[in-house]
């Protein structure tokens, strides 16, 4: 299968004709997935605002005055109940978000790491997103149990520093590759609708794509303008937009779980199901996303029931690989 591509090909795909477009993409996604099959994953914050960094799209950048108020770490009891909860309402992910620049060597991460551990118990998939992260301490959570860690590269690298001053792309970039040597699943995607151009996005699917191993998941986010932050007054990403980000990345990411994520409140039943006619093929459930406002349950529910889609099991990938 092809795995290097140029930004050229990318951009042939992603100016294709909409319909031409949309239809590559769900050929190739029904060639690698189960097109009525989604992931529902939920997104807890376990420690809220007072982040030092100053990422523009950021409610809990510390410098911003947003609505969020900064909270400490959960503590295990309420992880534990909230996890238990996701579980019974048909989640298979959870992720726990912490708003910290980079993980400490603490008593904070050593509670994270008890996290992690009660939740593989339950039999869900674990992830996290904490920010920065050595070799060392990936090591601590591959063996507490985690299954995948998020770190965003948001936008293309060229547009990176119009977004964030506080930390390099290369930084980003090192984080992926700790998690990736510590065979952890990784998570990576970006946000539209920061100002970015079109070869912006390109650029971003083109970094992605041609990480040294393609992520397993790759999160598409519509930003979410929050009041404080520098972006607040952005336009809403039009839903085509969102569709043609999704169609790119399923072609030439064929085997990644492509996660329709932030801005998802925004869009009717039919931008949704546009979206995983492209190829998006996991969703996060639950009233939020670490601090922005994500659909309900119910309605999540009446979606999955209109498009006659079910919840995908946890750790397929292993289970497949253990049967073949």
């Amino acid at each position: 299968m092809k795995h290097t591509w140029s930004q050229e090909e990318i951009s042939q795909f992603y100016h294709l004709p909409f319909m031409e477009l949309v239809y590559q993409a769900a050929t190739i996604h029904r060639q690698h997935h189960d097109p009525q099959e989604v992931q529902v994953c939920t997104l807890l914050s376990i420690k809220t605002g007072g982040c030092p960094e100053d990422c523009a799209y950021c409610p809990q950048a510390a410098r911003y005055h947003t609505h969020v108020k900064a909270h400490k770490l959960l503590d295990m009891n309420d992880v534990m109940q909230k996890a238990t909860q996701a579980q019974e309402a048909g989640s298979t992910r959870f992720c726990m978000g912490a708003a910290w620049r980079e993980v400490r060597d603490n008593r904070d991460f050593d509670k994270v790491l008890d996290m992690v551990k009660g939740v593989s118990a339950l039999g869900m998939e674990v992830c996290c997103t904490l920010g920065m992260l050595t070799d060392e301490q990936a090591l601590k959570l591959k063996k507490a149990g985690l299954y995948a860690y998020n770190h965003n590269l948001d936008t293309s690298e060229e547009h990176y520093e119009d977004i964030i001053s506080t930390r390099t792309y290369q930084d980003r970039l090192d984080t992926l590759e700790n998690v990736r040597n510590n065979k952890i699943s990784v998570c990576s995607g970006g946000i539209i609708g920061m100002g970015e151009t079109v070869e912006d996005r390109i650029g971003l699917l083109h970094t992605l794509a041609n990480l040294p191993e393609q992520p397993e998941s790759v999160p598409v986010n519509a930003l979410v303008p929050v009041p404080g932050t520098p972006l607040e007054q952005q336009p809403k990403v039009p839903v085509w937009d969102m569709v043609r980000m999704i169609a790119t990345a399923r072609i030439i990411m064929p085997k990644a779980m492509v996660r329709l994520s932030a801005g998802r409140v925004r869009m009717s039943f039919e931008e949704q199901a546009l979206c995983f006619m492209a190829g998006a093929n996991s969703i996060f459930s639950g009233e939020q996303l670490l601090t922005t406002p994500n659909p309900e349950e119910h309605a999540d529910k009446a979606l999955f029931q209109t498009l006659n889609i079910r919840p995908r099991e946890a750790f397929k990938e292993a289970h497949s690989t253990q049967h073949a």
